[in-house]
């Protein structure tokens, strides 16, 4: 039926709402940090080796979602290739954010003060972090909405009418109405046919 295939963009729209959830406990965390109490960040080698896996495998995920996303017209799948894709930007900032805090470390004894607010930039790339995540997800949720919506791509009604009058014995299209279902793309359309067409011919270009 219609709506089975909405369940794709159910789906997205749901992994949109938890990143959503996911920043907002992420920016009370980094925010609570920043003024209100200190937390000690132990940075090692290890954490560093950790960020530049991560990196690597997210990427190597993203591109393989995004190749099946397209082939399969998936909004679930392009939701889950975006997450992890915001994950290797995610994962940057945090690998600058732990390189403050390094060099907050070695200024210690130099310039406390500077070194005090280095200390939090692990906080500060946690926000910068869900800026990022906040900023995909509502372009994501805007285009999962709108396909749950029945919202028809930009300009697909002029390109059908275009190439409908291009059928022999066809004289006007009216009525274009255009929804998505998962990866298949539904057309309602009135065909208006030349007044020397046969009732049979008439049916012959419908279908």
């Amino acid at each position: 039926q219609y709506g089975h295939g909405k369940v794709e963009n159910f789906s997205a729209l749901i992994e949109t709402l938890l990143l959503l959830v996911t920043c907002a406990w992420i920016i009370y965390e980094a925010i609570s940090r920043l003024l209100f109490k200190t937390v000690h960040v132990d940075v090692t080698f290890w954490s560093f080796l950790v960020m530049g896996v991560s990196i690597i495998v997210d990427v190597t995920r993203s591109r393989a979602l995004n190749r099946a996303a397209k082939k399969h017209g998936s909004q679930a799948l392009e939701a889950d290739a975006l997450h992890f894709s915001t994950d290797v930007w995610s994962s940057c900032v945090v690998i600058a954010g732990l390189v403050g805090v390094l060099i907050g470390r070695r200024l210690q004894d130099s310039s406390p003060a500077l070194s005090e607010w280095l200390y939090r930039a692990d906080s500060i790339a946690a926000l910068g972090v869900a800026a990022i995540v906040i900023y995909v997800s509502l372009r994501l949720g805007r285009r999962t909405i709108a396909a749950l919506l029945d919202g028809a791509p930009r300009g697909i009604s002029t390109t059908i009418r275009q190439e409908m009058v291009k059928l022999p014995g066809v004289s006007e299209t009216k009525q274009v109405r255009v929804r998505q279902s998962g990866p298949a793309t539904f057309v309602d359309l009135v065909l208006s046919v030349n007044a020397d067409t046969s009732v049979e011919r008439g049916h012959c270009i419908a279908a």
